[in-house]
């Protein structure tokens, strides 16, 4: 036993005695080459943006005691830029850090830097403010994407070009873009990506792309390595039939093999079956296919980091449980430990002991007090002014909620409103009376009955929620609030009027700094909870300073996971904003998670599909741009 014991931590010390000298990695004939010689790797896919910082290098220590060797990571360029050229790389952004971490324990690194990297992450890992430009091309050549693209990988670089493995460090890998086949096909933009990052010193280190075995010929580029993104379930060696005809010599990886999926609120709770990616796994290993197991832990998206998916709005919940390995709060499930009987079988060393999973703590039911303050402040200052209405990225606000109000012309019942593109939620008053609310994921999503007489001047207020930004597909360009117009559609006589609504006056609402209930709650020993969000309806909590993330009655999620460290033992604060308002003000801290609830039955019923005559609405709306008093109330 001692002497198995000695070989194990001999052989981890000579690792990071190697990566300490630096080394090599580079693809040979139908294998990678660690410093000359065959090596098979495998990757647990875990993103540093959806762990805390003090639980990276246990959730490390969990992929090492699970059998793989190397950490694989998106940098979301949107995490680290919240703001245009003011870039955070310190406490839970302190990617280098993380990479220092793997190092250290004996774990080698392959690194995504995007700029685009979907992850189910808030706009794909692109930052909002891309967007204050109406015309940018994503994705594209376009300079006015491309030149910010350039600034932050050059970050990127000055973070982790020194931790190569050529200088010394743990990166063995540098993705160029991320399955960009199922966005476009353009060589010479994924070309522009490609010398960027050997631009910013990643130009020894071996490059890869991945995407699909259905489309990756759309952009491969003949000097990097082509690697392959399936799920549990496909048939592995028929993924790489293609790419070995092209390249029979070539390392074979799978670089996302999906070991579950994520959820979206409004749908049923994803899993998949732990034998069937087992299976996957040990095809790979048997043939000498390197993967990395997407994802291996997925942990939370904290704050409003959560995407969205298409087609439509589908937006993602804030629990990234994935149905992974490891679970959200890093404890080991039972499709851990049947890969890691596997992946015994191919260690050349006894695997290191799982981790213990941190503790976890309780508390019971306190109830929280409603308070106005803050929004009361908001409305108290001046509104900012607009003829026309503009989406919230045109105030200079990435995140939260906004608000636009204006009068209404005098219409009869049975009109309506149809508020064109609602992004994502909308609340609509007229008066103090709220006509109903609209949500974009939903078939009816952006128009409203006005069921009774409205007298002129009335006031119209739209207040909107903006959830995360679309994070694949073309439809990743996703600006927020009200993005095109505001029209109400009444009967004159015969003819149908159409109102385009102006001068607005718009009120912001930042994520971070607006609530509406507000307590505290105290725990007698400090670990990780799961807050029951169950009886609120639609919003953010945060816990002493710490956005805690999304919360919707209407799941499949109905807690919220709070790691320990975030807690203090004693007295906590704890700040709840809640949109469409609780059925009871109460917050308690549960164990076990609640993520496979679900009720549809809570989404907005509100729109109606309507008919327009077009012919009349298109004149009438001419008519009203030109000054016509055939409208009035019309601003």
């Amino acid at each position: 036993m001692k002497k198995k014991f000695f070989l194990t931590i001999t052989a981890l010390l000579l690792s990071v005695v190697m990566m300490a000298k630096g080394g090599t990695f580079e693809a040979g004939k139908g294998t990678f080459l660690l410093n000359g010689k065959p090596f098979i790797v495998k990757a647990a896919e875990l993103h540093y943006a959806r762990i805390p910082q003090p639980y990276w290098e246990h959730r490390i220590k969990m992929c090492k005691a699970l059998g793989m060797n190397t950490i694989c990571i998106y940098i979301f360029w949107n995490y680290h830029e919240e703001t245009e050229g003011n870039f955070n790389w310190s406490g839970d952004r302190n990617v280098a850090d993380f990479v220092k971490l793997c190092q250290k324990n004996g774990m080698y690194v392959i690194v995504r830097p995007g700029p685009y990297v979907c992850a189910e992450w808030e706009m794909g890992g692109l930052p909002w403010w891309l967007l204050k430009n109406k015309d940018i091309q994503l994705r594209t050549q376009d300079p006015a994407f491309l030149n910010r693209v350039k600034a932050f990988e050059a970050e990127v670089g000055k973070q982790l070009a020194p931790l190569t493995i050529q200088n010394g460090g743990p990166i063995i890998m540098v993705q160029v873009e991320n399955e960009y086949g199922s966005y476009d096909t353009n060589k010479p933009y994924v070309s522009e990506i490609r010398d960027c990052l050997r631009s910013v010193g990643f130009d020894k280190t071996t490059l890869f792309q991945c995407d699909w075995s259905s489309n990756f010929e759309q952009n491969a580029l003949p000097d990097l390595l082509w690697t392959m993104n399936f799920g549990t379930g496909a048939n592995v060696l028929d993924q790489f039939k293609k790419v070995k005809q092209l390249r029979p010599d070539t390392p074979m990886m799978c670089s996302e093999y999906w070991s579950g999926w994520f959820d979206g609120w409004g749908r049923a709770h994803e899993t998949r079956p732990a034998d069937a990616m087992v299976k996957g796994i040990g095809t790979m290993l048997e043939n000498g296919i390197s993967f990395s197991l997407y994802m291996t832990h997925g942990g939370t998206s904290f704050g409003h980091w959560a995407g969205s998916n298409v087609p439509g709005y589908q937006p993602d919940c804030t629990s990234y449980d994935y149905d992974a390995p490891i679970d959200e709060q890093g404890a080991a499930t039972p499709k851990y430990y049947e890969l890691r009987e596997l992946l015994q079988k191919y260690s050349d060393t006894k695997l290191p002991a799982v981790p213990k999973a941190l503790p976890v703590v309780s508390f019971p039911e306190i109830t929280l007090k409603a308070v106005s303050t803050p929004v009361d402040e908001i409305m108290a200052k001046p509104a900012i002014e607009s003829q026309d209405i503009q989406s919230m990225e045109q105030f200079n606000m990435g995140y939260g909620s906004i608000m636009y109000t204006t009068t209404m012309p005098a219409v009869k019942a049975n009109s309506y409103i149809r508020i064109n593109n609602v992004a994502d939620y909308a609340i609509v008053c007229i008066g103090k009376k709220k006509i109903g609310e609209l949500y974009r994921g939903s078939n009816n999503e952006n128009t409203l009955l006005i069921k009774e007489d409205v007298a002129e001047g009335e006031k119209l207020s739209i207040f909107v929620e903006a959830m995360g930004r679309i994070n694949y597909s073309k439809e990743i360009k996703d600006p927020k609030g009200i993005t095109k117009s505001v029209e109400v559609f009444a009967k004159a006589g015969q003819h149908e009027v159409t109102y385009n609504l102006k001068d607005w006056k718009i009120y912001l609402f930042p994520a971070e700094t607006t609530y509406n209930y507000e307590g505290t709650f105290t725990v007698s020993k400090v670990g990780d909870t799961y807050l029951d969000m169950s009886s609120w309806g639609k919003g953010m909590v945060f816990v002493n300073g710490h956005n805690i993330g999304r919360f919707w009655n209407v799941g499949p999620q109905q807690t919220l996971f709070l790691p320990g460290c975030w807690l203090k033992k004693g007295q906590n604060e704890i700040k709840v904003y809640d949109i469409t308002g609780p059925k009871k003000p109460v917050v308690s801290g549960k164990t076990k998670p609640v993520i496979a609830e679900l009720h549809k039955e809570y989404l907005p019923k509100d729109g109606v599909k309507i008919t327009i005559n077009k012919k009349e609405t298109v004149q009438k709306k001419t008519q009203t741009a030109a000054g016509n008093d055939a409208a009035p109330g019309a601003k």
